[in-house]
């Protein structure tokens, strides 16, 4: 498909050129970039090919962006903040303190993966610079705030209980597992015969309704 035929439902991250505007070039750029990082992969695409997808030079990026590297730390940042959202969503849909509260977090997570692959990988493996982006490492620490939050109220314990620190690093780490193994070994995990909400309620009562032994 051409991007003048392009259909925007389809991609609902990159309007139709006619949209553009200088006023939101660099969000455009990120999106029109998050696109071609699932077609192509991080290292796969061109600035100008970006550029062209907003419908503007190959220069103009460089107005907003140092280089490609930030290009692709605006990204990683956009995804952050989506990532985030959708497991907050996922977990107030459910009653507070629940066990499915806490299962929908993890959903949105597998959810997010399964949905941009390449830009979850993007997320967990654009480490360097991260140092000199401490806008980065706080909205890592957002998003991992949410499991926590959400195992806090479980557990009717603070947020920054040992315990509840605790439980929530296994309740990433077990999600943030199955959420690569399901997009780079689907076949495998689908020969598992356990949907996702199975899993997730079963990690979830696994973890925070038993006692940690010393």
């Amino acid at each position: 498909m051409s991007d003048q035929t392009r259909d925007p439902q389809s991609h609902p991250g990159v309007p139709p050129k006619a949209a553009y505007h200088h006023g939101d070039l660099p969000a455009q750029l990120i999106a029109a970039v998050r696109d071609l990082v699932e077609l192509h992969g991080p290292d796969g695409f061109s600035v100008a090919e970006a550029a062209r997808r907003a419908g503007v030079s190959s220069a103009a990026p460089y107005k907003h962006f140092k280089d490609r590297p930030e290009i692709l730390r605006g990204v990683v940042s956009e995804a952050m903040d989506r990532l985030r959202v959708a497991m907050q969503t996922g977990a107030a849909a459910h009653p507070h303190g629940s066990l499915e509260a806490v299962a929908a977090v993890g959903r949105a997570y597998v959810d997010f993966a399964r949905a941009e692959p390449g830009v979850f990988r993007l997320v967990f493996g654009l480490t360097e610079g991260h140092q000199n982006a401490p806008d980065l490492l706080a909205k890592g620490e957002g998003c991992f705030g949410v499991v926590v939050a959400a195992a806090a109220a479980c557990m009717r314990l603070p947020p920054d209980d040992p315990d509840v620190q605790s439980r929530a690093y296994m309740l990433w780490s077990c999600v943030h597992g199955h959420s690569f193994l399901t997009i780079d070994m689907k076949h495998k995990v689908a020969s598992a015969g356990i949907d996702d909400w199975t899993y997730l309620m079963a990690i979830s009562h696994a973890v925070l309704e038993y006692p940690l032994r010393a």
